[in-house]
C-alpha cells in the first residue's frame, strides 16, 4: 500500500490483528500508510469511554497514557499490515519503550485524534517510531516509541 492510497484498515482488521479489545482498543482505523515507514491512526473519542468516569468527573480529560497506547497500536498495525502479519501468524508484539513524551493539550470528549506514527528505524524484530497526536491541526502529545514482533508463547 502506497502513501496517499485510499484504502482504510478498518475497526474489523484492526481487531483481528491487535490482542486489545474494549475498552482498551485505541484506535478506530488507519487511514493512510507508506508501508511500515509512516501512518495515520484515528481515534473517536465519545463521552461513553469508561476512564471519563474517573479521570476526572465533571471536567473529562483523556488520560495521556492512553494516547501513547493510542500511538503504539497504530504503529503495530501499520508493521503488522507492511509485514504481512496476521492474526494467524501466532506472534506477540510487545511495547518496549518511552522516550521524549510530551503532553501539550488536553483530550475531551467528541475529540477526534489523529495519530500519525513515522518509523525512525528497525533492526531485526524492533521497530522504533515517533509519535504525534493532533485534534483539530494542533499537536497534543509526541513520544518515541518501540517494540518488538516475537513468535515466543506468552504464558
Amino acid at each position: 500500500m502506497m502513501k496517499n492510497e485510499s484504502k482504510i484498515i478498518d475497526i474489523s482488521t484492526i481487531s483481528k490483528l491487535l490482542p486489545h479489545t474494549y475498552p482498551f482498543l485505541l484506535i478506530d482505523k488507519i487511514i493512510e500508510m507508506d508501508g511500515d515507514e509512516y501512518g495515520i491512526g484515528i481515534k473517536n473519542v465519545t463521552i461513553n469511554e469508561p476512564f471519563f468516569q474517573g479521570h476526572f468527573p465533571g471536567n473529562p480529560i483523556m488520560p495521556g497514557v492512553l494516547q501513547i497506547e493510542g500511538m503504539a497500536q497504530t504503529a503495530a498495525v501499520i508493521c503488522m499490515i507492511a509485514n504481512n502479519i496476521s492474526e494467524d501468524n501466532n506472534l506477540n508484539i510487545f511495547f518496549m519503550t518511552i522516550d521524549k513524551a510530551r503532553f501539550r493539550k488536553p483530550v475531551l470528549p467528541g475529540d477526534i485524534v489523529y495519530y500519525y506514527l513515522k518509523k525512525i528505524r528497525q533492526r531485526s524484530s524492533v521497530w522504533k517510531y515517533k509519535g504525534e497526536a493532533y485534534v483539530q491541526g494542533s499537536l497534543i502529545a509526541e513520544a518515541e516509541i518501540s517494540a518488538m514482533i516475537d513468535n515466543s508463547k506468552v504464558l
